[in-house]
């Protein structure tokens, strides 16, 4: 909460780029075979439960992202950060993937002024069922398709190397 950092537990399905590749390419030309599996079925969001339970994040919540990224946000939409980010959220159950990254931090936004039991109820629920249809899950579109703030140009080369872009996509 308030921007606090912590270790997020995920499973990898994006290789490393390649000596003298662009590490800008599409989940499509980078996810493994197995990755392709896991997000399919969004079972990479499996793990993070142990985030869960330490304490780190709750079941709903704005998706974490890099804390690379503090600085670019605008005051409003810090407020993201006065709740524990969540394995999914509004944004993840309105769009998912679909949206741009303003839209979702507008979502998140909502979310934190309107919480409540009964709509982290009904976001689960949503979840559950945008995960049988699959729903919202796109591979191999490219993170500039829905970086209308920058966030893409404030990456560093080491976060994408590390594979911590999966984290800026806000999955769910």
């Amino acid at each position: 909460m308030k921007g606090k950092p912590f270790s997020l537990i995920k499973f990898r399905t994006m290789r490393l780029p390649r000596p003298g590749e662009n590490i800008y390419l599409t989940d499509s030309e980078r996810v493994t075979k197995l990755g392709n599996f896991l997000r399919n079925y969004s079972l990479d969001e499996l793990p993070e439960l142990i985030n869960v339970l330490k304490g780190d994040m709750s079941l709903v919540g704005p998706r974490p992202l890099l804390m690379e990224y503090l600085d670019l946000y605008t005051e409003e939409q810090k407020r993201r950060h006065d709740v524990k980010p969540g394995i999914t959220g509004w944004a993840q159950v309105n769009g998912r993937q679909n949206i741009t990254f303003s839209k979702r931090f507008d979502y998140d936004v909502w979310y934190v002024d309107n919480m409540s039991f009964w709509l982290d109820l009904k976001i689960l629920c949503l979840t559950i069922k945008k995960v049988f249809i699959k729903e919202g899950v796109i591979t191999g579109q490219s993170i500039s398709d829905v970086d209308d703030i920058g966030l893409l140009m404030a990456a560093s080369n080491d976060d994408l190397e590390r594979g911590n872009i999966n984290d800026l996509w806000g999955k769910s």
